[in-house]
């Protein structure tokens, strides 16, 4: 994407220095290297990133001090790039069909995850930390966490599906809803309505344990290809999103995704 023109006046941000340019430019070497060998079935390690990049183990030290810093690097640009990817899925159906929009989107996420097994697992068995957060900081808030978030939503506001009462939710969980983890419009809702976080955190744990299971090879692999067993489950959570009358539409479209991408 190319860059932004810079902004003029005041409040603009600085123009990055020559040495911020090279440094972020060595940052972006570092992932795309690490990409490289994941791609090609090799150990990521950081001795391994500085022999393919021509540095000594101590020069890349500079920039990444540890192996999970290095894990944290890579899985949050991983996530980033993916979620373009998956946000592109969504914007294929109308802007006035958030239930088609959702589907799309978490259909594009298993064909990722299929297609990229050693990226899905270095995103998603562990932690991502983000810029600014303190050094073995878990961060559970992934930008396609946050996407998924969002487009649940908007299905939300077209269905009302309904949501539990805040006081009604065990101890551990009002705590979660009330001060959520993953960026997204639950924090913009009133008290009353932070139900719909645990709804979120119930779809996301159905989505990614069929998907999980999937790109681990713990299904029969005849059932891959098709994608039964994720299908099943897009059926099965409609009707908690007020979708029942239209979950045959949306598992077609996931059909057709996946058929497509086979």
């Amino acid at each position: 994407m190319p860059a932004s023109a810079p902004h003029s006046g005041p409040g603009a941000a600085p123009e990055p220095t020559r040495r911020e340019k090279q440094r972020e430019a060595t940052y972006a070497e570092i992932v795309e290297t690490s990409l490289v060998l994941l791609r090609e079935n090799e150990d990521l390690s950081l001795r391994a990133v500085a022999q393919r990049m021509g540095m000594t183990a101590p020069a890349l030290y500079r920039y990444v001090g540890s192996y999970s810093e290095l894990v944290d690097l890579v899985a949050l640009r991983i996530d980033q790039a993916a979620t373009v990817r998956f946000a592109a899925a969504a914007d294929e159906a109308a802007p006035d069909d958030p239930a088609a929009r959702l589907v799309l989107a978490v259909t594009e996420f298993r064909t990722w995850a299929m297609g990229s097994p050693r990226e899905f697992s270095l995103v998603f068995a562990h932690p991502v930390a983000e810029p600014g957060c303190r050094p073995g900081e878990p961060l559970t808030a992934a930008a396609s966490a946050e996407l998924f978030t969002v487009l649940l939503h908007d299905v939300w506001r077209a269905t009302g599906f309904a949501v539990p009462a805040v006081e009604d939710l065990p101890d551990a969980v009002r705590t979660a809803v009330l001060d959520p983890a993953i960026p997204g419009p639950q924090h913009l809702l009133p008290e009353h309505e932070r139900g719909f976080g645990w709804v979120s955190m119930q779809g996301w744990a159905q989505l990614y344990g069929v998907v999980a299971l999937e790109v681990f090879g713990h299904v029969d692999a005849r059932l891959l290809a098709s994608g039964e067993l994720f299908l099943s489950t897009i059926a099965r959570f409609a009707p908690d999103l007020g979708l029942a009358e239209d979950a045959p539409r949306l598992v077609a479209l996931a059909r057709e995704r996946i058929a497509a991408s086979s």
